[in-house]
């Protein structure tokens, strides 16, 4: 009797320290504010015969100001000698709707499952980010801040991409990384100036360049100063061929006790499947975070976009925009914040037909001009609470 106590306390002991290896965390974001947008007309596709409309001032609740409302679950195992197995499922939602985002998925945002070996790095195979948006998330002023940030125009609307396996490697201050999608699992409808849709499932038998990705990125940080290099293509599906959809950035930090600054450059060029140019542009962005007090923090950014050529227009009207935010923090979890932007020749976030209206659509809120217009101000005032 005695043995058999000793041999399921050690059997106890033993799968105790197994579990303890294991961990599972659900956390998530809760985010909603009131807006109020000047300047709205509607998105130009073929169920309005591609009439952006008259101008009109939209009052309206939000979900995502600071951050998209989501949900999620992320997890690790010690598999012994180093090695970690690793999954991330997490579902971002409308906190005003209750309705599901990114095109109705349940795990939209991410949805991954991988190994991690210290010293070599983890690889990773799902629905993920980019390497040059992952790359950049340190050097954007706003921090993605969903509400008004130009993260279409500066990383791609494929920023997200299905089917993706991706490496990532930590070698000291130095973050290595690099993608792979065998179908994005992105499309975008045809607007005024694009006939047809743009994007789509991919992974079609016998077209093998159909809607594929990839891309490289690193980053480097030690003490004030950050850099950040990267590559980004996409060849999505426009009409029966592929495209290619080219961006390359630099961008750079320097923090000084409470302030940091930041700013970065993003050359792109996208062509369509008979290789003629569609958009040539260079985009640039600078700004600063300053925490004022423990409890408050401040933002300022500007963002441009030298438009050379869009539609075989060389003309173009070069889009820019400055935004403001400021941040309350009742504790760590809890904020309350105030953010306004102003766009110029183009809409909030430099909403337009040269990133496709993708903001737009992934928001189901209308950023975009209106027939007799050239500008856009918004102004939001909100609450997030972090879990």
């Amino acid at each position: 009797m005695k043995l058999r106590s000793m041999a399921a306390a050690v059997l106890f002991a033993i799968s105790g320290g197994a579990f303890a290896q294991s961990t599972v965390t659900l956390y998530g974001v809760v985010d909603a504010n009131l807006e109020y947008v000047n300047h709205v007309g509607a998105v130009p596709t073929g169920l309005n015969q591609f009439n952006r409309g008259p101008s009109h001032a939209v009052y309206r609740l939000d979900s995502g100001g600071l951050s998209l409302s989501r949900w999620g679950l992320r997890g690790t195992e010690d598999l012994g000698g180093g090695l970690k197995s690793l999954f991330v499922l997490e579902s971002g939602f409308a906190l005003d709707t209750g309705t599901s985002q990114q095109s109705g998925r349940l795990f939209g945002r991410q949805a991954f499952v991988g190994v991690q070996q210290a010293g070599i790095g983890q690889l990773t195979l799902g629905r993920q980010y980019t390497s040059m948006f992952e790359a950049l998330a340190n050097f954007s002023p706003t921090a993605y801040a969903t509400q008004y940030e130009p993260l279409v125009l500066q990383s791609g609307a494929n920023f997200r991409e299905d089917n993706t396996v991706k490496y990532t490697g930590q070698f000291g201050p130095v973050t290595a990384l690099a993608h792979w999608s065998f179908g994005t699992g992105l499309a975008l409808p045809a607007t005024a100036a694009v006939a047809t849709p743009i994007g789509g499932n991919g992974e079609v038998a016998g077209q093998f360049r159909r809607d594929t990705a990839y891309g490289a990125a690193a980053t480097y940080g030690a003490g004030p100063f950050g850099v950040a290099l990267g590559y980004d293509q996409w060849n999505p599906t426009i009409g029966t061929g592929s495209g290619a959809f080219k961006k390359a950035t630099i961008a750079a930090s320097y923090s000084d006790g409470p302030a940091k600054i930041m700013g970065g450059y993003r050359w792109g060029q996208n062509k369509n499947a008979a290789d003629v140019l569609i958009q040539r542009d260079d985009f640039y962005w600078i700004g600063a975070n300053y925490q004022a007090t423990p409890a408050i923090g401040l933002t300022l950014e500007y963002n441009y976009d030298n438009v050379k050529n869009q539609f075989g227009d060389t003309h173009v009207a070069n889009p820019w925009q400055i935004a403001f935010m400021a941040t309350y923090a009742f504790s760590k979890r809890t904020d309350v914040y105030v953010t306004t932007a102003y766009a110029k020749n183009a809409g909030l976030m430099l909403e337009s037909v040269g990133t496709g209206f993708a903001t737009s659509f992934s928001l189901d809120n209308s950023y975009a001009l209106p027939n007799g217009q050239n500008s856009m101000l918004g102004v939001a005032v909100g609450l997030r609470h972090k879990f």
